[in-house]
């Protein structure tokens, strides 16, 4: 995990209520799922297997180690779990380098949240590596603190990820925003105990109670968060 928080944080009242907007980053800030699923199938091909597009939803926002591991399983490939990760990791780091899209909308949520000086932080299951290099073009200085799934010891489903974010900025996770795009996601953040938009990528989300769904960042703004909170913003 790396931090710039400060030691304590200010809100004024009218900000009292949302301490922190924690965001997930595939899928969800940048538009990435697919380069990942494209990196499975090449890396996959080359050990002789062809992947079936039904699969994509099973891994869609999983960790590297289930996602890959779920993979070997199907496929029966002859490869080791550690040997598939560097494979994978090592093939998408590769696509970024070529330049990363932003979702819809993303650019100017980041830039809203940098004006009213909310703690935000960027949450993802991918490996240090992998955000560090997509932060070279979404900018690291959006984000105060950030936590890559190779990190911690659990990371999504497990809230363990957004927990240590909540604890890092010494925010109460209830009063946490977040922003996920897969069921996955969902989880770890309402099992942290956060309110979340949803915003699907590949497969569909249901709304639920302290979920809301919408159908990209376009439709969020920082009253948008702050009413999620407070329970003015609808469930979907």
């Amino acid at each position: 995990m790396t931090s710039t928080v400060p030691a304590s944080l200010t809100r004024t009242a009218e900000e009292a209520a949302l301490q922190a907007v924690l965001l997930d980053m595939d899928g969800t800030l940048v538009d990435t799922e697919g380069f990942w699923w494209d990196v499975e199938k090449e890396v996959f091909a080359g050990l002789g297997h062809r992947l079936d597009e039904s699969w994509r939803d099973v891994v869609v926002g999983g960790p590297m180690s289930r996602s890959a591991g779920y993979l070997i399983d199907v496929t029966g490939a002859d490869i080791r779990l550690d040997e598939l990760t560097v494979l994978l990791n090592d093939g998408f780091e590769n696509r970024i380098s070529r330049g990363v899209p932003l979702m819809p909308g993303a650019e100017r949520l980041l830039a809203e949240l940098a004006v009213y000086e909310v703690p935000t932080a960027l949450v993802s299951a991918s490996h240090r590596r992998i955000i560090d290099r997509v932060l070279e073009s979404v900018g690291r200085h959006h984000f105060a603190l950030t936590v890559a799934g190779d990190e911690v010891t659990r990371t999504k489903p497990h809230p363990e990820p957004y927990l240590t974010a909540a604890a890092g900025f010494g925010a109460d996770p209830w009063r946490c925003a977040v922003i996920e795009d897969t069921a996955t996601g969902v989880a770890a953040a309402e099992a942290a105990g956060c309110r979340v938009v949803a915003v699907p990528s590949v497969a569909p989300i249901a709304p639920a109670a302290g979920r809301v769904v919408v159908g990209s960042l376009e439709e969020v703004d920082l009253a948008f968060l702050r009413g999620l909170i407070t329970g003015s913003s609808g469930t979907g």
